[in-house]
């Protein structure tokens, strides 16, 4: 069976930032981030603020994989996640961790994330949040996404801030946005004949 022609258009890419605390500096990392993100031609990218959908704790009754949900939030999110053909996730980390906003947002839905890939612009301290991505890859693969092996990590955080607070990228970081991104584009253009083939993913 021919594959629908949006097999051929460009990957949406959903740039998410993942804190929702007063004070984060994801915001500024993440805008950044789209801005370079918007230079590789063969994504269509859009920034998503998870602050923006205000979920609470997660509150459906029904199991995520049904789709039935019965709150406006959990909707809202649905439709914005069902967008998107890939996603890179602005992650900080806390405790060894990532934020509680991150997890929920998981969390609330399944069948939207699934087959998709998913990449990290993650940063913290001197681990430059790995450790929080470590910890997120085995939920991810619970709903059946795929991580990329490709990633950016900002080690010191605050060092990057201009007094504007706008974050500052060194060379090296700016090098490795166009290998990511090709990554990104690579496996969300493989997956998508599994989408197609499993509706329930639609």
């Amino acid at each position: 069976m021919p594959l629908p022609e949006a097999i051929d258009q460009a990957p949406r890419l959903h740039v998410v930032t993942c804190s929702t605390r007063a004070g984060r500096a994801g915001d500024t990392v993440a805008q950044w981030f789209a801005r370079e993100a918007s230079r590789f031609s063969r994504l269509a990218v859009e920034r998503v603020d998870l602050k923006t959908f205000n979920l609470p704790v997660f509150d459906e009754p029904r199991h995520p994989r049904l789709g039935e949900y019965a709150h406006a939030h959990t909707r809202a999110w649905a439709a914005k996640v069902q967008e998107a053909d890939a996603f890179v996730f602005v992650i900080p980390e806390y405790n060894h961790f990532p934020p509680s906003s991150f997890v929920n947002a998981l969390t609330y839905l399944s069948r939207e994330w699934q087959y998709k890939p998913a990449g990290f612009v993650s940063y913290g301290g001197i681990s430059g949040g790995i450790r929080a991505v470590q910890a997120a890859k085995p939920m991810l693969c619970a709903l059946r996404m795929v991580s990329v092996v490709e990633s950016i990590a900002i080690a010191d955080i605050a060092s990057r801030l201009d007094p504007n607070r706008s974050f500052v990228a060194t060379d090296a970081i700016n090098a490795a946005v166009e290998p990511f991104l090709r990554e990104i584009d690579r496996v969300a253009r493989s997956l998508r004949p599994l989408r197609v083939e499993h509706p329930s993913a639609l």
